[in-house]
């Protein structure tokens, strides 16, 4: 029997999860706090129609375009469609930088909401015509201005409605413009 040793039994292990559950306490209000500053923003934008100018819509009040032009020099809003309501040039700001006129518009959008509420249409839609070059944050800004503003109901901050369906499209050229381009086409 010398040769015969003693198997040692070998204790099952024990399991300890407690660091695991602390981790677990901490990293699941991290992990859910994140989720909403992520949160993606979606903006829907839908296209001009191809012949737009019918009869129909010439004539008819609840069809007419509100159409916010944007030019490197500034804003021009037309309703309806080709027809000047005001110029908004640009500003200077704080920074003696000039800058697009974001309140200016929104003022002008909501007197020309309220003038529509008056009249009995309901106006949702609006188009912005942009120039060339304009930067992308200027754009976000101007769709974000169009779309609805601040206003207090009952003591609380609400976002009212003004023209959330937003199209874009090209603007139209200068007429300076078309003429330098007609002079080079002719030489």
């Amino acid at each position: 029997m010398l040769g015969r040793k003693k198997r040692l039994q070998k204790k099952d292990a024990e399991l300890d999860i407690t660091s695991f559950m602390n981790l677990m306490i901490v990293l699941v209000p991290v992990l859910l706090m994140m989720m909403v500053f992520s949160r993606i923003t979606v903006l829907e934008l839908t296209l001009p129609e191809l012949g737009e100018a019918t009869e129909q819509n010439e004539l008819d009040d609840e069809n007419k375009q509100l159409e916010i032009l944007v030019r490197q020099t500034g804003i021009e809003v037309f309703f309806p469609q080709g027809y000047l309501v005001k110029a908004i040039p640009k500003i200077e700001n704080e920074d003696n930088e000039m800058v697009y006129d974001y309140d200016g518009l929104q003022e002008l959008l909501k007197q020309l909401k309220q003038t529509l509420k008056n009249k009995e249409l309901e106006k949702n839609q609006a188009t912005l015509l942009l120039e060339e070059d304009i930067p992308y944050q200027v754009i976000i800004a101007l769709m974000d201005t169009t779309r609805s503003y601040e206003d207090v109901v009952v003591a609380s901050v609400v976002q009212a409605e003004l023209f959330p369906n937003i199209s874009l499209g090209d603007a139209p050229a200068l007429e300076e413009d078309a003429t330098a381009i007609e002079t080079e086409a002719e030489q």
